[in-house]
């Protein structure tokens, strides 16, 4: 597609829930909204390569994607009665432009929001954040020790950046850290948790890897 012909399509257009590329959704993981039976949307392509990564099917983001928007939306409305939140996980969901309209949609249903997010976009982020009635953003270490998680040099400061941003909007927040024991002694972990909570973080999950 040449530029002239992208500059002319209307950016509702580009922008669409209908452009996301979604690999999966499911129904059956607990921990995406406790409590609350939600349906978890999976979408593909993620900016950074984590260690402790425990989806790394969906890092690649020049893999089409495996379900339409429009099918998630039909089972939605098929089932909005029986649900009671629609989680957009990834992957990295904020990478995606056509976010905002579907978060917009699953409001529109009656539906409450839950975003799922590694803090990679912070511009992005802050775009949809007033749209999430709870967020679930991991932090993934002390800034020093960031990249040796995710390999990017710059991924500290876009995920605190993004932290800082949840705070002060006061938004529902949960933070959450996959421990890779290689990078993350006790003695690391414990001084990062009493950071975050001296930032002011008051719900933060540690996650251990299972035995294989």
């Amino acid at each position: 597609m040449s530029p002239t012909s992208l500059h002319a399509i209307p950016p509702e257009v580009l922008w669409s829930a209908d452009t996301l590329k979604i690999n999966r959704w499911t129904a059956t993981a607990a921990d995406d909204w406790p409590g609350r039976t939600v349906l978890t949307v999976l979408m593909q392509g993620c900016p950074w390569s984590c260690t402790s990564c425990d989806t790394p099917d969906l890092r690649d983001p020049l893999i089409p994607g495996a379900v339409s928007w429009r099918h998630v939306r039909d089972i939605l409305v098929r089932s909005r009665s029986g649900l009671e939140g629609v989680v957009f996980s990834g992957g990295e969901p904020t990478r995606q432009d056509g976010l905002a309209d579907a978060m917009e949609q699953v409001r529109a249903l009656g539906l409450p929001v839950g975003l799922h997010t590694s803090g990679s976009y912070p511009q992005r982020l802050a775009a949809v954040l007033s749209l999430a009635d709870r967020v679930v953003l991991e932090v993934k270490a002390p800034a020093t020790l960031y990249r040796a998680i995710t390999g990017v040099g710059a991924s500290a400061h876009k995920a605190y950046a993004s932290l800082r941003l949840c705070l002060d909007a006061g938004v529902d927040l949960q933070v959450r850290t996959v421990v890779d024991p290689a990078v993350l002694t006790p003695q690391v972990l414990e001084a990062f948790k009493e950071n975050l909570a001296q930032m002011g973080v008051r719900d933060h999950v540690i996650v251990y890897p299972t035995a294989s």
